[in-house]
């Protein structure tokens, strides 16, 4: 199996998450590939224990490796910088439960947790003074992660402002390093002139659009993965209230920050269920903030003692100026209850599952909005399971579901390697969930909602009652899919991003990876365009399909590559218009050197005025590495 050699050494208690359900599989870097993150986090090359373990066996792991409410699992602190958890364990909200330990064993628990505690070596470039003003003559033009409500990821010409036969004249204009990290997933957002961005130590940043500089950054409590969403206003008016941007952190808080100064206005914790997790963008309409919640307890079951499992997805939607909940809504009708009682004491739960990981679809006409679920975490499978889910936008209400694929019952411990599958579901996958939501695409006379799932296969549904009007299997799926954090539109044709992921378990020879387009109200092909391989080289950790949200403007659909290509490709007939490896070292505006890498994740390339902002680098799940915001324009831009 291609991936054995690295799967016989993973470490269970350091699974991190890939951003949707069913990616999940540990972290692990080959060496040639980049750096020893092991060794950044404190642990010895040589095995020997790291001095913070024990300290983190005795006074931690009862509340965060117990599945104790409101205390975040050890996966979660494992995702946060060390000197995050050490500001937490020294004055933050962590200060009276270490009050016992010293000031040595503080720093040792949170470098065996996080890393490193130096900080960052090189800071961000900062603007100078009356250098970069905010601009209230630039209001927003994305309401949020898919650009427009309907989640189409169509940027208009009026925004994008780069037509199709000026692609090809693209070239770097800079580059800005995230210091000190391995992967780049928050997508930008655009407003006053800046360019607003999260990063995986938590801390977001508003950069000068043009220049890249810093106007401000602000911390939240762990990494910031999903983009920022905007408060629009009229362009050359100041409003009266604070132009905010929200986001959400992995610890399932969602932030409200004022755009102009970069100062909290207010957080929420949408969740307290210890695992529960935030990887969608915030939804911003009629005033109310809508997010999506996710978990890892999919990961948790992988460990035999685990109770498993108490989780279940959600949508929650917030005043939009006080954070306050207006309704919760469970994707899941029924409460966990007690199924089992194992010998010795252990427990097992369920119903559980049907995460949200994508931003919900907003359909101003029906008042609804949609999103796609996961598989459940344990038997049997519920039939919200897998499927798009409509939900009457005031109330929370479901208003109808289509399921479109049952009895998908998965968690970790289903992996062939986990030695005591206790908590693996009867059902045993496929693991076919959906990483992001449908778009409602519309033609003036018909709409219809179009979803990609991770099995490789796009529907197109009926917003009126959920019916299901054609279904086109375009990839060869699987653990990673298949089709993953999103597809693009652009009129009615449908621009169909496949992975097809390597997994070393489905054949290699089935594999679709590549660019599709389709009709979307036939589901009938327009054209293909497979991915060539260009892999030899680049390591184990190089794939040539597609992970990554794609990102429509017109005459082109924009796609970033598992293996660092990025390119843009001709809406009308999949010819590649240009492209640039960013598989590669570069020089950026901090003086750090930055490194480019996979594409992946729910951060899709963004064009605004004439210039095109991508993130590269992956380094988790078996992809490349990088650390590294790309600015391109053409020779004019």
């Amino acid at each position: 199996m291609r991936r054995s050699t690295v799967i016989a050494g993973i470490l269970l208690n350091i699974l991190l998450t890939t951003g949707h359900s069913g990616g999940i599989v540990p972290l692990a870097i080959a060496a040639d590939d980049g750096p020893d993150y092991d060794s950044m986090r404190g642990r010895e090359a040589s095995g020997e224990a790291h001095p913070g373990a024990a300290i983190y066996r005795e006074h931690c792991a009862e509340c965060h490796s117990s599945n104790v409410p409101r205390a975040p699992d050890k996966s979660f602190l494992e995702m946060m910088p060390g000197d995050m958890i050490l500001q937490s364990l020294t004055d933050g909200i962590m200060q009276p439960m270490s009050a016992g330990l010293t000031s040595e064993e503080r720093s040792q628990v949170a470098e065996y947790l996080g890393g490193s505690l130096d900080g960052r070596s090189h800071p961000p470039l900062a603007c100078k003074e009356g250098e970069s003003g905010f601009d209230y003559n630039d209001p927003p033009f994305a309401s949020g992660w898919g650009v427009d409500p309907e989640n189409t990821r169509f940027i208009p010409a009026s925004v994008a402002r780069l037509p199709a036969e000026a692609i090809p004249q693209l070239e770097l204009k800079w580059a800005f390093a995230y210091p000190g990290v391995n992967r780049a997933r928050s997508q930008p957002a655009f407003a006053g002139g800046a360019v607003y961005v999260g990063s995986p130590d938590g801390t977001v940043y508003a950069l000068d659009a043009d220049t890249g500089c810093m106007r401000w950054s602000f911390r939240a409590s762990a990494e910031v993965r999903t983009g920022i969403t905007i408060t629009p206003w009229r362009a050359g008016t100041k409003p009266d209230q604070p132009i905010m941007g929200y986001f959400a952190d992995i610890l399932a808080r969602v932030y409200a920050v004022n755009l102009v100064t970069g100062e909290r206005v207010w957080q929420v914790k949408v969740d307290e269920h210890p695992t529960a997790t935030t990887t969608a963008q915030p939804v911003l309409y009629n005033g109310m903030i809508y997010q999506s919640v996710s978990s890892l307890e999919e990961a948790a079951a992988a460990d035999p003692d685990y109770e498993c499992c108490t989780f279940r997805g959600s949508v929650v939607a917030m005043n939009a100026a006080t954070g306050e909940r207006e309704w919760k809504s469970y994707m899941l009708e029924n409460k966990p209850q007690l199924l089992k009682e194992h010998e010795g004491g252990r427990k097992s739960y369920g119903p559980a599952g049907a995460a949200v990981w994508n931003s919900p679809t907003v359909d101003t006409k029906r008042g609804l909005l949609y999103v796609g679920t996961s598989n459940d975490y344990t038997s049997p499978a519920q039939p919200t399971s897998d499927a798009i889910v409509a939900l009457d936008v005031e109330s929370g209400d479901i208003a109808w579901v289509r399921q479109t694929a049952e009895d998908d019952a998965w968690n970790v411990a289903c992996f062939e390697f986990i030695e005591d599958r206790i908590n693996c579901p009867e059902e045993d996958g496929p693991d076919v969930d959906y990483a992001s939501p449908p778009m409602l695409v519309k033609d003036g006379r018909r709409d219809i909602l179009v979803a990609g799932q991770k099995s490789g296969d796009v529907w197109g549904i009926d917003p009126d009652g959920g019916e299901l009007l054609w279904h086109t299997r375009v990839g060869r799926g699987g653990n990673q899919g298949g089709i993953n954090f999103g597809l693009a539109a652009g009129g009615t044709r449908v621009f169909v991003p496949v992975a097809d992921f390597d997994d070393g378990m489905l054949p290699i020879e089935d594999a679709r990876p590549g660019m599709y387009a389709l009709d979307a109200f036939t589901g009938e092909y327009l054209w293909k365009k497979p991915a060539d391989n260009v892999c030899e080289g680049r390591g184990e950790h190089c794939d040539p399909g597609i992970s990554q949200a794609v990102t429509a403007v017109p005459g082109a659909v924009i796609a970033g590559h598992l293996d660092g290509r990025l390119r843009a490709y001709a809406a009308e007939t999949g010819n590649i218009l240009w492209e640039f490896d960013t598989w590669r070292d570069f020089d950026t505006l901090s003086g750090e050197t930055a490194r480019g890498g996979s594409f992946s994740g729910a951060s899709g390339p963004m064009v605004v005025n004439g210039r095109l902002y991508a993130n590269s680098g992956y380094g988790i799940y078996f992809h490349m590495p990088g650390n590294v915001l790309l600015v391109f324009g053409t020779p004019d831009k």
